[in-house]
């Protein structure tokens, strides 16, 4: 245990090491549960290692973090989407002075689920001690002769950045990435059909079209066994996904999914789509107090254009979240325009970056542009 003024912190590596009051601070955050921390310590990527770490005021529990270590060396690929000179310069660059990257925050998931601190403090007084408790993972992993490259700090709000400009992060570059597409349900829609009825008559045309694509395909909530059954093609569905997405910094352990629903039980949907009894694509979301959040899906790209498979995944995602009163969705950063042609709206994300070498950390807002993908994308209002 390290302290400074009043805090102090504590880096576990293991839940069982956590303290019994955990979850009396992530009641509002099923990502910081300890039923999904045990989620990531028994599945996590192969290239990504997890600490949590508990921030302390006397001997009194007042905040909660996770952090990541990224190991890029450990991946074949970056993404095999896009082959251009652009794409080879970044996986050059990643390689070679970014491989190794330390995240205060989810790398998996989209949204501030970095940390949460009791009333009891101030929201500066806690980053401050995540600070110190990142410059002691790093030297943790220095001693390993692991360098940290690169320290992120992610996602968060216009608002919730300001009480990073109010503490020790002068050398870190702040940046907006890729926005979070965020799904606002409104309080009188109870079925899917007032969603539809909600639709100008173009993108109602656009759901009836993909809803008429697809008819022939069956969709079926998947238990436990179901899933544990399926590993290896839900696997295949899903790797085909993330390999071609245009950026990818880890992918995720075959017995992932498995565990995720062995270890949530019903706070984890798993739907899997099945055309002449064989599954050709999933998706899962995840039950988060008052938002849905969507989580990884896969398909069999030779059915997902012909019969609309993602759009009607989508509309699936939105129907479900109605119909279990939820008030929101979150629907993440990829695939901003067709998320968008559906009713999500763009919320900006912010994070900070700083590199290692003082040298290079110098250039980072010129290197920035190369280390995340640029997406031009049209945003849609399919409502009346």
């Amino acid at each position: 245990m390290n302290s400074e003024n009043s805090l102090s912190f504590k880096i576990f590596n293991q839940t069982d090491q956590l303290p019994k009051n955990w979850n009396d601070l992530a009641i509002e955050n099923t990502f910081l549960s300890t039923k999904y921390l045990q989620i990531l310590e028994q599945s996590a990527p192969i290239n990504m290692i997890c600490h949590f770490i508990g921030i302390f005021q006397q001997e009194e529990l007042v905040g909660i973090a996770i952090s990541q270590f990224i190991d890029a060396n450990q991946l074949a690929s970056f993404g095999n989407r896009e082959k251009c000179l652009k794409t080879y310069f970044r996986d050059f660059v990643l390689k070679n002075f970014a491989s190794h990257v330390l995240f205060v925050g989810n790398n998996m998931l989209t949204g501030q689920n970095a940390f949460v601190f009791s009333h009891k403090i101030k929201a500066i007084e806690g980053i401050s001690a995540l600070k110190n408790a990142c410059d002691a993972l790093k030297t943790i992993y220095k001693n390993q002769r692991k360098k940290i490259h690169l320290t992120i700090f992610k996602d968060f709000s216009e608002t919730e950045i300001v009480d990073f400009t109010k503490t020790d992060f002068k050398d870190f570059l702040q940046f907006s990435i890729q926005p979070n597409m965020v799904f606002g349900i409104k309080y009188d829609w109870k079925t899917e059909q007032n969603y539809v009825d909600a639709l100008t008559k173009k993108y109602r045309d656009q759901y009836k079209r993909a809803r008429k694509k697809a008819i022939d395909i069956e969709k079926r909530k998947l238990n436990y066994e179901e899933i544990l059954n399926n590993e290896g093609l839900i696997y295949d569905l899903y790797f085909h996904v993330a390999k071609n997405a245009p950026f990818n910094t880890f992918f995720l352990s075959k017995n992932h999914f498995s565990n995720f629903k062995f270890i949530l039980k019903d706070h984890f949907l798993f739907y899997g789509y099945f055309l002449n009894q064989k599954m050709i694509g999933f998706n899962t979301l995840i039950k988060n107090g008052n938002a849905m959040d969507t989580y990884f899906l896969g398909y069999d790209e030779s059915i997902q254009k012909d019969k609309m498979l993602y759009l009607n995944m989508l509309y699936d995602m939105i129907a479900c979240s109605i119909n279990l009163g939820f008030k929101e969705i979150v629907f993440a950063r990829t695939a901003l325009e067709i998320k968008s042609s559906v009713g999500a709206k763009p919320q900006k994300m912010f994070g900070f970056i700083e590199h290692s070498n003082p040298l290079i950390n110098r250039f980072m807002p010129k290197i920035f542009p190369f280390l995340e993908p640029n997406v031009v994308w049209q945003e849609r209002n399919p409502f009346k």
